[in-house]
């Protein structure tokens, strides 16, 4: 049985498929604390300013970012609890995403990971591999790719 499942969260449709297959897990196991986790990453100033920062008040870029990502970590935890989980907890990261995840799942005793299998992506992921990949080969813990 799972204990302590984590979503990592980037706001696209895989994502919210993953949020939703890991209530269905935490449900299955008795209820396990359910975690979202959202790591934000800057590329660039363009890709940045394109994904990232409203046009209309771009502030300071990190302030910014991390704004956006408390946004689309909250989406995900309000679909978890309008689904009726109520053990869940939000976490916002910045760096690299695939390393970030495996980082958090050792400093929090994450025994599950559940994602999606291809989130918003960049030209990078195309190139290198999808954060998924990435996860599934440095996780400690099993991971279920959604």
């Amino acid at each position: 049985m799972y204990k302590f499942i984590l979503v990592p969260f980037d706001g696209s449709p895989n994502s919210e498929l993953a949020v939703d297959r890991a209530i269905e897990m935490a449900a299955l196991c008795g209820g396990a604390a359910l975690t979202i986790l959202t790591v934000y990453r800057h590329h660039s100033m363009l890709e940045a300013s394109l994904s990232m920062v409203r046009p209309d008040d771009p502030g300071n870029m990190d302030d910014a970012m991390r704004s956006h990502a408390e946004e689309v970590v909250g989406t995900a935890k309000k679909r978890a609890q309008d689904a009726g989980k109520t053990d869940v907890r939000a976490f916002v990261m910045a760096g690299p995403t695939a390393r970030n995840i495996v980082k958090f799942v050792e400093e929090h005793g994450i025994d599950l990971i559940v994602i999606g299998r291809r989130g918003m992506g960049s030209m990078e992921g195309y190139l290198l591999g999808s954060v998924s990949q990435k996860v599934t080969y440095l996780s400690p813990v099993p991971v279920l790719i959604v």
